[in-house]
């Protein structure tokens, strides 16, 4: 699997490619789908960093609702990890028994 590259539009219109850490680089990315995914992946972006509570103690990069009034979420990941997905269960879990 390559790396990810982020581009952005310079004055004259062209696409760069911005320099700067891949700290920078994985919040600009999270800004942007963040700022576009209702548009692109029809779902509304309802918070960033969200926190799970003080049981679970974790964040959700990203969480949306789809228009079955689902909730989705988003976690940016710089490398694979089996472990992710175990964390994304875990956090769409205690979505559920949250909020019913």
């Amino acid at each position: 699997m390559t790396d990810l590259k982020l581009f952005r539009r310079d004055a004259d219109g062209r696409d760069i490619e911005p320099r700067g850490s891949t700290v920078v680089l994985e919040v600009e990315l999270q800004r942007r789908i963040e700022a576009g995914m209702e548009a692109m992946l029809g779902i509304r972006f309802l918070a960033s960093e969200y926190p799970t509570g003080p049981w679970h103690r974790g964040r959700i990069d990203t969480l949306g609702v789809d228009e079955a009034k689902t909730p989705t979420l988003i976690e940016y990941k710089k490398g694979s990890d089996s472990g992710v997905l175990s964390q994304a269960v875990s956090y769409l879990t205690w979505l559920e028994s949250a909020h019913h």
